[in-house]
């Protein structure tokens, strides 16, 4: 039987991988061949080392969302071959990234309709992001992005239900919570998902795709990569800990919001992610707290927020700096997203 492709949008910081993971998981100890697919502007990301992390085959397409490199997101998928076929391949566009129903979902049918089945497209929603960016005040570029993606979904979910207890409505929207975390509604979306017998991506987008290069260029990224040699062991979690609270400190103090942050530090030992949607915010951690101290640990930070890609490179520069110990960068990038230019764009269901 042809792989299943499930794909699953949301904002940043919606849970995306975290829900694929989650899902990914359930499935393997199914019996199920599983595959990730994970996507970002830049490269390095902390998504990839978590979902390998896992033991999951996982395929990284870097430099542009999926829309723009449609050719490497085809080619991504199929290379699973060489290694094992997956029943099920879960993909993830970048966060801020919209109308896959016109540049994903419908080349896929009309090319590759016979290779592949494709389930509903579902698209996550943070709580208190809804909340924020429905409300009359919103920023109106992000606003405009996140409003867009609930427009195209064929499912929508409240993620982090473990953390939130009211959801808001969305008008038109029936849209149930579930959590990764602890596995409510995780079971009944993942039913829903591979029972659906619909035709997926038939919500085509009326785009503004000006407004929407806009929108995206409106958030600097940045993604650091190297390896830390601590003066004294540290284990994973007593390194990414300290950085982000660091980091959450001086972006706030630059007045700087963020829209999503995530460290991830690998030992031989073991690893740990934290990650923060906003300044202040709480972290959530997950991975290996126990593992033992180690004397060298690879680290990785990805960061968006709304600040000058300059200035975010050097607040991390700094943050960095506080380790107590030598970090050598491997990998540095700091940008604003180049406007979005699909290889497809289908103006009808194909």
């Amino acid at each position: 039987m042809s792989p299943l492709l499930i794909l699953v949008g949301g904002f940043l910081g919606a849970g995306k991988t975290t829900l694929l993971l989650a899902a990914g998981s359930r499935l393997r100890a199914a019996g199920k061949r599983v595959g990730i697919i994970v996507n970002d502007q830049g490269g390095e990301l902390v998504d990839a080392q978590l979902a390998e992390s896992a033991g999951f085959p996982t395929r990284e397409v870097a430099g542009g969302c999926f829309c723009c490199r449609f050719s490497e997101f085809v080619r991504a998928a199929a290379s699973f071959t060489s290694v094992q076929t997956p029943e099920f391949i879960f993909a993830e566009p970048v966060g801020s990234c919209v109308d896959l129903a016109a540049t994903i979902f419908q080349p896929l049918r009309r090319f590759y309709g016979g290779v592949y089945r494709f389930a509903p497209y579902t698209v996550l929603v943070d709580p208190s992001r809804a909340v924020e960016l429905l409300s009359s005040d919103a920023d109106p570029l992000t606003a405009y992005l996140f409003r867009k993606q609930i427009a195209e979904a064929d499912l929508v979910r409240f993620s982090k239900a473990d953390r939130y207890r009211d959801f808001p409505p969305i008008p038109g929207v029936d849209a149930q919570p579930l959590s990764a975390q602890t596995g409510a509604g995780l079971a009944e979306w993942l039913d829903e998902v591979l029972s659906w017998d619909g035709v997926p991506g038939t919500h085509l987008l009326d785009i503004d795709y000006a407004r929407y290069a806009e929108a995206e260029a409106s958030l600097g990224w940045l993604n650091r990569r190297g390896l830390f040699r601590p003066c004294a062991p540290l284990t994973p979690a007593a390194i990414v800990g300290p950085l982000v609270i660091e980091l959450d400190r001086r972006i706030t103090e630059a007045q700087i919001a963020i829209a999503h942050l995530k460290v991830f530090a690998q030992s031989a030992n073991g690893h740990v992610r934290t990650s923060i949607c906003r300044n202040g915010e709480r972290p959530a951690v997950a991975g290996t707290l126990d593992a033992p101290p180690a004397t060298r640990c690879t680290v990785t930070i990805n960061l968006r927020a709304t600040g000058d890609p300059e200035m975010l490179s050097a607040l991390v520069d700094r943050a960095i700096l506080s380790l107590p110990g030598h970090f050598r960068v491997d990998h540095a990038e700091s940008f604003r997203p180049s406007p979005p230019v699909p290889e497809h764009r289908f103006q009808e269901i194909a």
